[in-house]
């Protein structure tokens, strides 16, 4: 039996590998507002790596969802009756870790922003966010980053600053975990990083401006973290924040 050949005319192009598709997300999107809720799901299932795996109308509605439909991204409205946004992402992350929470809402000055931060949220957003901006960020949560935008960074700031001014004798004594963490234990190095961070860069653009390797920025985000006491990423940028 002769040996079969396969034969390719010179004037045909070799073939070209097909990109590597993106990993699924499974999203789960959390709303009062039924019109806003649906729509973001219509919008958002129509991405090819996206699955829409339920919608929920309240907290408490969004908690059973992540237990029964268990997301790898929850979208978070935060005002909502019954159970609200931040009470519902404390439970969602403190039972399952592993589901990333982003806030999507109408507040950006309010103490519901670093209440969800605190209760675990990775990332925050606007509703009046680019849709380029949202799918962004679900993708860069669901690779394990966190995003706080600067717009969004200077505003915690300022509300930061406010609050001294309007505590009373009435009000309780901070809890040791929300006094100013200290610098004083990081590198020069860990400490321009941080500052990157807390302007809202991610790891790739945090590798471009200091000249290293993405994983290595990713090495030195998780040390700050340890040594800060933060619990995710954009609680260490809102700590970093605080310090100024």
């Amino acid at each position: 039996m002769k040996p079969v050949f396969a034969y390719t005319s010179p004037t045909m192009p070799a073939p070209v590998p097909q990109a590597q598709s993106r990993p699924r997300i499974r999203l789960l999107v959390v709303d009062d507002q039924p019109l806003i809720r649906r729509g973001l799901a219509v919008m958002l299932a129509t991405e090819p790596d996206i699955d829409v795996v339920g919608q929920a109308g309240d907290g408490a509605e969004a908690i059973e969802a992540a237990r029964r439909d268990r997301p790898d991204v929850v979208l978070m409205d935060l005002q909502m009756p019954r159970v609200g946004g931040v009470a519902a992402t404390r439970t969602i992350v403190g039972e399952r870790p592993e589901t990333q929470v982003v806030v999507l809402t109408t507040f950006d000055a309010d103490e519901l922003v670093f209440d969800a931060i605190r209760a675990g949220a990775q990332a925050y957003l606007l509703k009046d966010a680019p849709e380029a901006d949202v799918l962004d960020t679900i993708r860069a949560v669901h690779r394990g980053e966190s995003r706080l935008s600067p717009n969004i960074a200077r505003k915690v700031m300022e509300q930061f600053r406010l609050l001294p001014a309007r505590a009373g004798a009435a009000d309780p004594a901070p809890a040791k975990d929300d006094e100013p963490a200290s610098l004083d234990a990081l590198t020069a190095r860990e400490e321009r990083i941080l500052a990157l961070i807390a302007e809202g860069k991610s790891n790739k653009e945090i590798a471009r401006t200091v000249f290293l390797a993405e994983g290595t920025v990713k090495n030195y985000v998780s040390r700050i973290m340890e040594k800060l006491h933060a619990r995710t990423r954009t609680e260490l940028a809102v700590k970093a924040l605080r310090t100024k």
